[in-house]
């Protein structure tokens, strides 16, 4: 069984208009179907070797591969199970085997942690850091990221840092480099370590088409800042793809058309056009009917500002034009910080309203 990306794909003033047919469509509040996750026929074998139930076992592999961390109620909301024998049930095999542990937070309630080696060996995932202790935050996010993989199954995900190295770099041929990277200093030794796509936001293909679809998971207190910084440090990898999608997921709708802009004036419309020539243009036109200048505005002109304005709205296109007007910033500038395409884009943005899979909180008894 497979859920829709409810996607959010153009904003207008006063309105919105919601496509989804791009992916499949079912019920995410019915029992998953095993079938239809991607997971090693081996991997699910050695975690029922551990003693778990079939289902059991493709939801153990899901939250050690994407979150490390699950709330109760994502439990219930996979198998379609209600609170009793089943859940105690599975709770006590966790527990007896020293798998997983109860974590309790003031106001974040009771979240379970999958921390044991011997389960992380049995799929070949030893290594993933999800099985370490993290802070609140860390694990909320990690919450979300589970809800955003529980309802969108079906997909190709690049589970792994190996995975998606191996995607970009053999499959992509592109060379390391371009991928957001994280430098570590080891404790034991001073050779650092280089870490490639820390965030382990989930990434995916929609076979049979080779586009890879990133996501950038919101969850917390409003605000863009940690966004920017997302795509500023994937920015050098999008410019090497010729096609790619982008899916922004929060529990609130509010971020959605601050999140399309944002991703508009920073990645889609650099990418999609040689925009350089255009904004320039745009900026003179506009700079000239300001002044009242109108004898230098022909209707062409207005014609081209009526049709590139929506493109060069936000703030980041605001403060260029603010810093050129009045001379901070050169049109040379400008070309630098915009840059140049040598090759065509096209470029994918959806929003998701990720809601919590399971209705009741609780904790298992």
């Amino acid at each position: 069984m497979t859920a829709s990306l409810q996607t959010q794909t153009e904003e207008s003033a006063g309105s919105r208009r919601a496509t989804s047919a791009q992916y499949p469509r079912a019920t995410p509040t019915l029992p998953l179907n095993p079938v239809h996750i991607s997971i090693k026929p081996s991997h699910l074998e050695a975690l029922q070797a551990l003693g778990y139930t079939e289902v059991e076992a493709c939801f153990l592999y899901l939250v050690a591969t994407h979150s490390g961390y699950f709330a109760a109620r994502q439990f219930l909301g996979f198998t379609g199970a209600h609170w009793g024998k089943r859940t105690t049930t599975f709770w006590n095999k966790l527990h007896s085997r020293k798998h997983a542990r109860t974590e309790c937070f003031p106001k974040g309630g009771v979240v379970y942690h999958l921390f044991s080696r011997r389960l992380y060996r049995q799929i070949e995932k030893e290594n993933l850091r999800n099985r370490r202790e993290h802070e609140f935050d860390f694990i909320k996010r990690r919450i979300a990221i589970l809800d955003f993989v529980l309802l969108n199954q079906g997909y190709q995900y690049l589970e792994t840092e190996p995975e998606k190295l191996h995607f970009f770099c053999r499959t992509m041929n592109i060379e390391r480099q371009f991928l957001p990277a994280n430098l570590y200093l080891g404790r034991k030794t001073r050779v650092p370590t280089v870490r490639y796509f820390v965030d382990k936001f989930p990434m995916f293909l929609i076979s049979p088409s080779p586009v890879v679809t990133f996501t950038y998971i919101h969850e917390g207190a409003p605000g863009f800042t940690d966004f920017i910084r997302h795509l500023e440090r994937y920015l050098p990898l999008f410019r090497l793809l010729s096609e790619f999608r982008m899916v922004y997921a929060s529990r609130s709708a509010a971020q959605f058309e601050k999140a399309t802009e944002i991703f508009h004036s920073f990645v889609k419309t650099p990418l999609e056009s040689d925009i350089a020539d255009d904004l320039l243009r745009y900026f003179r036109v506009r700079k000239a009917w300001e002044e009242k200048q109108y004898a230098a505005v022909s209707e062409g002109d207005l014609i081209f500002r009526n049709k590139v304005r929506s493109r060069f709205s936000g703030n980041r296109f605001e403060g260029l034009y603010r810093g050129w007007k009045n001379g901070h910033i050169s049109e040379s500038g400008i070309r630098h910080e915009v840059g140049t395409n040598d090759r065509k884009h096209m470029v994918g943005f959806d929003t998701f309203l990720l809601r919590r899979l399971g209705a009741l909180e609780g904790r298992f008894r």
